[in-house]
């Protein structure tokens, strides 16, 4: 049997029962996008799905499931999103863009300054959103170790933050317009 023919085989036999799987999680919407999710995977990795029948609607709900997990985890980060926007929204007044702006920079210049190792792992969590088990996941390394990564990159980003505070005072603090007389005295 030819890849297409045990993919069309694969598809008619199963695609009710992992329809069914979803539905049972999810909305109609979601449901359907996990299932065609599912059977790209399945298409994809053809070679992976079990050879014994009796193993091919389990594997295909193990991929339906993270499927389904990456789905939920998406939604909880558009909804956290949005409630944010909401919030800035309803504050006091218009954030400062020049603030938010700068600080920004300022986390991109402290950022820049870390070994890449760091900065991957502060970026898998922090903007990434990942917890620690999937940043670790991603790191291909343990729970544990990953842990103890970003501990270290979080210390070694504050110092590089604090370092470049340190700096900007210190620049602003040297700066004279033309025609003002400096003080010895410090600040």
């Amino acid at each position: 049997m030819d890849r297409a023919d045990r993919y069309s085989e694969l598809y008619r036999a199963h695609y009710d029962a992992v329809l069914r799987y979803a539905l049972r999680r999810t909305d109609g919407e979601t449901a359907r996008d996990v299932v065609a999710d599912t059977f790209l995977i399945a298409w994809r990795r053809l070679n992976a799905v079990p050879a014994d029948p009796g193993q091919v609607a389990p594997w295909l709900y193990g991929v339906a499931r993270r499927v389904l997990a990456n789905a939920e985890r998406s939604k909880r980060r558009a909804e956290r999103a949005t409630a944010r926007l909401g919030q800035e929204r309803t504050g006091d007044g218009a954030p400062d863009l020049a603030v938010a702006v700068t600080e920004r920079a300022q986390l991109g210049r402290a950022l820049a300054t870390l070994k890449s190792a760091d900065q991957e792992a502060l970026r898998l969590v922090g903007w990434e959103e990942l917890d620690l088990a999937e940043a670790a996941l991603a790191m291909r390394c343990s729970r544990a170790t990953m842990a103890v990564r970003l501990h270290r990159a979080r210390q070694r980003l504050e110092r590089a933050l604090a370092s470049a505070d340190n700096e900007e005072r210190s620049l602003s603090v040297r700066r004279v317009t033309p025609g003002q007389k400096v003080s010895q005295e410090s600040p």
